[in-house]
């Protein structure tokens, strides 16, 4: 198997390693799970999902650009956890990595904002992660803000082979009568998670005009999609929901699921552009956290690149795709740019001009 695709795979599959020995603690970090007089203050959460191998020096996943760019020197070790947190003494910003799925980032999540060493009262989150990507909206290396974040995993489910004639899925909400029941979506199911849109809004028009990276390996990826004509464009910046699923599922059939349950649970409202496996997660925790005042719900980012696309080129089977993109994400390198690129701008914005959104989240 190809190298790269080894190291996702262990990735999401296996505890992070632990670095080497650090140096001792710094001072001004309190004990875990202790009272704490002085929390280190926190303005910025940026929550990557995965590494591919080390933190620092070879391919880089979704955390190594954060790292290394904004020089997260400050190890803070966090056992109750995926991945040690790295922090920036003099900018205040915090890097985690939750792990791959729902579950883990929920657990991750919790956990720092239960964790009495930070204060995360006045932070901000950006979640910044590769994933799947529309060919009917975008192309690979493009980067999207969402404004919902759809749960696929909560639902019923009968398999594909025996569906009856005048389904169009095997998946159907929870409390619907097949997936032709016009009922609307049940409030407050925990299948739908709306960021704050005066902020989305806001870092979409800050960042829409960032120049991505471009690359003939991608070109030569999107040219393919001869059907769609944003799937061909070189990447850019736009606004796309995003679904959250722990299954790594591919193809035109299951990209219209997507798109009407994306649908179905907004009121129409979203519109699926990126798929992948950690945000329900995420935003339920920060959810909770929230109501008791660890952190504020209000100023959570949620922005995903493509790094493969989710259905296949016409001519090119679902199966064939997906097992061609397991030996290497196509779009992989210029996912994890474009994300650095288009997030790190909002954070420039926001830790600039702090005086402005300390107190009040900008629009």
């Amino acid at each position: 198997m190809n190298p790269l695709v080894t190291g996702l795979l262990l990735a999401a599959m296996a505890p992070a390693p632990q670095p080497a020995a650090q140096p001792a603690t710094p001072p001004s970090l309190c004990a875990i799970a202790a009272p704490c007089p002085r929390p280190l203050p926190v303005r910025m959460v940026v929550v990557t999902m995965f590494e591919i191998g080390k933190d620092e020096g070879d391919v880089a996943g979704e955390f190594q650009l954060w790292k290394t760019r904004r020089d997260l020197r400050q190890r803070i070790p966090f056992p109750h956890g995926y991945h040690d947190l790295y922090y920036n003494p003099d900018t205040q910003i915090l890097g985690v990595v939750t792990g791959v799925g729902s579950v883990r980032s929920a657990a991750a999540i919790t956990a720092l904002g239960l964790d009495t060493r930070l204060d995360l009262s006045r932070a901000y989150w950006l979640v910044a992660g590769i994933a799947g990507i529309d060919p009917e909206d975008a192309s690979i290396g493009s980067a999207a803000w969402a404004r919902y974040s759809v749960d696929g995993d909560l639902a019923h489910e009968i398999d594909a082979r025996e569906i009856p004639a005048d389904w169009k899925s095997g998946y159907f909400p929870i409390d619907r009568k097949g997936p032709n029941d016009p009922a609307p979506a049940r409030p407050n199911g925990g299948e739908v998670f709306a960021l704050n849109p005066g902020l989305t809004e806001w870092a979409y028009r800050l960042t829409r005009d960032v120049p991505l990276p471009d690359d003939p390996g991608i070109a030569r990826e999107r040219a393919r999609y001869t059907d769609h004509p944003n799937a061909r464009k070189p990447p850019f910046v736009l606004i796309g929901d995003q679904f959250s699923a722990m299954t790594f599922w591919h193809g035109a059939l299951l990209n219209r699921w997507a798109n009407d349950h994306t649908r179905y649970f907004t009121q129409g409202k979203g519109n699926f552009v990126t798929s992948a496996m950690e945000e329900t997660g995420t935003l339920q925790a920060i959810a909770y956290l929230s109501k008791i005042g660890r952190v504020d719900k209000d100023r959570v980012l949620v922005l995903r690149a493509g790094s493969n696309y989710t259905m296949p080129p016409p001519g090119v089977t679902a199966a064939d795709y997906l097992l061609r993109e397991n030996e290497g994400y196509a779009g992989l390198n210029a996912s994890v740019e474009s994300l650095y690129r288009v997030g790190n701008r909002v954070v420039e914005e926001l830790l600039s001009h702090w005086d402005r959104y300390a107190t009040t989240p900008p629009r």
